[in-house]
């Protein structure tokens, strides 16, 4: 698995965490379902920016004949 795959994935859990503990704690709803995946679809897409972002530079190898 790629390093962005793996950010990813744990970008995910992260959410999944968060998301878990606001609806142990009611917040979730208070807020509703719409704005609920409203911000699940914006958050998701913030990460999936960050991993590409991060994946690392491209670089070119030179090599050298004899």
């Amino acid at each position: 698995m790629k390093w962005t795959g793996t950010y990813l994935v744990g970008f995910l859990v992260l959410l999944g965490g968060v998301l878990a503990a606001l609806w142990k704690l009611g917040i979730l709803a208070s807020i509703g379902t719409t704005w609920t995946l409203i911000g699940v679809a914006i958050t998701i897409g913030i990460g999936i920016m960050v991993a590409v972002s991060n994946s690392g530079a491209k670089e070119n190898i030179e090599i050298q004949r004899k």
